[in-house]
C-alpha cells in the first residue's frame, strides 16, 4: 500500500572505511486468516560498513565488511508469534538490501578506476596518474595521494619529464566541507605546461584586437617608435607570438602566477610589396 524513500546516513570511518545507514518502511495489507483485513507497518534498518583499500593493480575500492538488517516494527494483533517471525524472515529476504549495498559499492569501484587510467592530452601525449599510497579515512574526508607517471610528450616527440615531489601534508589548505579538492603543485603545472607550450603561439590580427583601435603601424608606432621609423605607416599588421622558454608558476598562499617567455614579431604586408 505505501513505500516511503528510505532515510539514508553516511559517515566516513577514520582509518576504515565508510559507514552507511538506512531505514526503510513501507505498509502492507491484505486478508486475515482469521477473515476480514489486517496490515503491517514493517521497517527494516540496515547498517552496514566497508573498507578502503588498494588492490594488487593500486586502484582504490571498497568492500563490504558486515552488513546486519533488524525488522523494527512488524506489528499487527491478527498475527501469531510464530507467523511474525516467519514474516520477517520473508520480508528481510525480499528486500535484499545487504545485495543492495554490494551493488553499490562496485558502482563506486567502477568510478575509482579511472585514478589510474590515462588521460589524453590530444597530440601533445598523455598523463598517467598512479596511487602513491594507500586511501587515508578521516571523519571530514577521503585523501588520494596521487603520483603523475612520464608518460607526456611534447609535439615534437621529446618525452617530458614530470617532477616527482609531493607538497607536505602539513602545508596542504584548510579541506571545506561537502567539497572535493584537488591539490597540484607548481612543479606539476610547469611541466603540464610545457607540454602546451605550442598551443601559447598566436597570430595576433586586426579582427582578434576587440575593443581597440585597428591593429595598425600608426597605433603601435605611438607605443613602440622604433615601429614608426622602419614601417611604412597606416598599414595593417600581424604579430607574431612565439614562446621561447617553458612557462613557469609560482604559488604563494595568496595568489598564483604562470610566467609567459615569448617573442613578438611585427609584420606588416603592403599591398606593393611582400611582407
Amino acid at each position: 500500500k505505501d513505500l516511503r524513500p528510505p532515510v539514508i546516513s553516511l559517515a566516513l570511518s577514520p582509518g576504515s572505511g565508510l559507514f552507511v545507514a538506512f531505514l526503510v518502511q513501507m505498509t502492507i495489507t491484505g486478508k486475515s486468516f482469521m477473515g476480514g483485513n489486517t496490515g503491517l507497518a514493517p521497517a527494516a534498518n540496515l547498517t552496514a560498513s566497508s573498507r578502503l583499500w588498494q588492490d594488487a593493480a593500486g586502484v582504490p575500492r571498497f568492500s563490504c565488511r558486515n552488513c546486519h538488517i533488524t525488522l523494527v516494527s512488524p506489528q499487527s494483533s491478527a498475527l501469531t508469534r510464530n507467523l511474525r517471525a516467519r514474516f520477517s524472515h520473508t520480508f528481510l529476504v525480499a528486500l535484499q538490501l545487504c545485495p543492495a549495498v554490494d551493488a553499490v559499492l562496485n558502482l563506486v569501484n567502477a568510478k575509482f578506476t579511472t585514478t589510474i587510467s590515462e588521460i589524453p592530452l590530444g597530440t601533445a601525449g598523455t598523463l598517467r596518474c598512479t596511487l602513491l599510497n594507500p586511501p587515508m579515512m578521516s571523519e571530514a574526508f577521503i585523501e588520494l595521494d596521487l603520483e603523475v607517471s612520464a608518460a607526456a610528450w611534447c609535439r615534437e616527440g621529446k618525452e617530458v619529464n614530470l617532477p616527482m615531489d609531493q607538497p607536505s601534508l602539513t602545508s596542504l589548505t584548510p579541506k571545506r566541507d561537502a567539497a572535493t579538492q584537488l591539490i597540484l603543485s607548481a612543479n606539476f603545472l610547469d611541466a603540464e605546461l610545457s607540454v602546451l607550450q605550442a598551443s601559447f603561439n598566436l597570430d595576433i590580427s586586426n579582427n582578434m584586437v576587440l575593443g581597440l583601435p585597428l591593429l595598425v603601424t600608426t597605433v603601435l608606432g605611438a607605443l613602440i617608435p622604433e615601429i614608426s621609423r622602419v614601417l611604412p605607416p597606416s598599414q595593417p599588421v600581424v604579430i607574431e607570438m612565439r614562446e621561447m622558454k617553458v612557462p613557469v608558476v609560482t604559488i604563494t598562499p595568496n595568489k598564483s602566477f604562470v610566467q609567459l617567455f615569448s617573442t613578438a614579431e611585427f609584420q606588416v604586408s603592403p599591398s606593393d610589396c611582400s611582407p
